[in-house]
């Protein structure tokens, strides 16, 4: 079935092209949703003032988005992640972690944007792209560092005072009822 798109629809076509679509796409959502008409001459020559609004938005989306890749040159992002003590994740820092990142940095950029091969699996650096249009691309660096456990400082401490060789040092690392009133 052909329509005429009223405004862009992303991966089908752009405001006043006439598209080809199926039939269930066309009455369940394109036409509901008052987003296509039939390609009469009539809607053709009423459709060219919306043509004109929609190439305007698209350019000040395309400006919006050229300032964004602008501001994320250079940018580089540092995420925790729990590994072991080889460097390997437990879990993995996808598109999700890094747009997060990104996000609580001030940056605006969407999960869909951050594009990568596969996840980051082990602590380092990775240069990773992000994609804001077909032709607005920019790469950012992600540092990806082991996150400190709460009980590891709490481990060498104890490990460090039981290889003084003390007795006494040995002895006031183990608990006591410091809080109790009296002790």
């Amino acid at each position: 079935m052909k329509l005429l798109l009223r405004r862009d629809i992303p991966k089908l076509g752009l405001c006043g092209d006439v598209v080809e679509v199926t039939a269930g796409y066309a009455r369940n959502y394109l036409l509901p949703h008052h987003l296509a008409l039939e390609p009469t001459p009539t809607n053709l020559k009423a459709i060219e003032k919306d043509k004109v609004i929609a190439a305007q938005e698209r350019e000040r989306i395309r400006g919006v988005l050229k300032q964004t890749a602008s501001r994320l040159v250079g940018v580089e992002v540092t995420i925790m992640a729990a590994c072991t003590p080889d460097g390997h994740l437990y879990g993995s820092v996808g598109p999700r972690e890094i747009a997060h990142a990104l996000m609580e940095e001030g940056h605006s950029v969407h999960t869909d944007q951050v594009k990568m091969s596969h996840n980051i699996k082990e602590v380092g650096t990775s240069e990773v792209a992000v994609v804001l249009a077909d032709d607005i691309r920019t790469t950012i660096k992600v540092w990806v560092v082991a996150e400190k456990r709460a009980g590891a400082l709490g481990e060498e401490s104890e490990t460090e005072v039981t290889h003084a060789g003390s007795d006494t040092a040995a002895a006031s690392a183990q608990p006591t009822d410091a809080g109790r009133p009296g002790a």
